[in-house]
């Protein structure tokens, strides 16, 4: 809508005033000046979100299913992958929301943070959808993996075969990159040799896997290639990355520098009390549930973070 304003002209002598303007489309009030303004800016913010969007790595959490780990998905300008992929009970499942997420894109590469079924169980599957694509873990959960070992990968617990798959080994440090974005591999043992975590410096976001289960639910050491020592010496170096947020093995990322640190220390207090008392958790905790890869306090821990239904 047009606004027009009253004014007087004068002829070029200066002498005579003209016939009132009623209809000059260039004569505009502040009003219509303001709602331009806000029009602008408008259009400015949505452009700037659009390339913001554009030139940041988008991180999508696919929540775990039962017993299934999360599978978060990284998609970059130059290239996709998922870290963990639950297992093999909802296998072809976890396709679909791949799918859900990538659209058109294709999906390179799968890093696994551990050998354990909940994590690991479906690798096989999900990378021959893909392609074959490449399956990356830790090289002392390789023989594992590649051999369907179904006891130290806990599969045997859960009534599972483990499916073979054949894996590339990661090192500590190696470095993935996806354009807009890239995730670093940390190797911290504990939870079991191979544990591994994965880093994305731009968030300063550490994807735990097993290392932390959730922020309730210490992890356990007792089950094959697991070291209590080990794990506090790893929990440790997390701590001193001092990380805006953690997306644990189970649920959703614990957020803020503070919260992080608190749930951290938390962790390291509990294994170091175990540690002194010979790796013997407390008399009024439960035994975990044969599929459990954590331990459950009693009383509860604080959990803040509630997975929506």
């Amino acid at each position: 809508m047009q606004i027009f304003t009253r004014s007087i002209l004068f002829s070029a002598s200066g002498k005579r005033p003209m016939e009132t303007a009623t209809n000059y489309p260039y004569l505009i009030t502040t009003k219509s000046t303001n709602y331009l303004t806000s029009w602008f800016i408008q259009i400015f913010s949505i452009i700037q979100a659009l390339v913001h969007r554009a030139s940041t790595m988008r991180i999508v959490r696919l929540p775990g299913i039962h017993h299934d780990s999360n599978v978060v998905v990284l998609i970059g300008t130059a290239g996709n992958l998922i870290i963990d992929s639950g297992t093999s009970w909802y296998q072809s499942l976890q396709i679909e929301r791949i799918l859900g997420v990538l659209g058109e894109e294709k999906l390179e590469r799968i890093l696994l943070s551990n050998r354990r079924f909940p994590c690991s169980g479906g690798a096989k599957h999900i990378s021959e959808h893909f392609s074959n694509c490449p399956v990356h873990i830790h090289k002392d959960g390789q023989a594992s993996l590649e051999s369907g070992d179904f006891f130290t990968t806990w599969a045997n617990r859960f009534d599972s075969d483990m499916p073979s798959v054949e894996t590339i080994s990661i090192d500590d440090g190696e470095l993935f990159i996806l354009g807009n974005g890239q995730v670093s591999a940390i190797s911290l043992p504990g939870h079991s040799s191979d544990s591994m975590a994965f880093h994305i410096s731009d968030k300063n976001m550490l994807i735990a896997g097993a290392l932390i289960p959730r922020a309730d639910r210490p992890t356990r050491w007792d089950l094959p290639t697991g070291c209590l020592t080990d794990l506090v010496d790893s929990l440790r170096r997390v701590k001193s990355m001092e990380l805006e947020s953690i997306v644990p093995l189970q649920g959703p990322a614990i957020k803020g520098k503070k919260h992080v640190k608190e749930v951290l220390n938390r962790h390291i207090d509990f294994f170091q009390i175990c540690v002194e008392n010979q790796g013997i958790t407390p008399k009024s905790w439960s035994r975990p549930a044969q599929t459990a890869i954590w331990n459950t306090p009693s009383p509860p821990w604080p959990l803040e973070e509630r997975e929506e239904a």
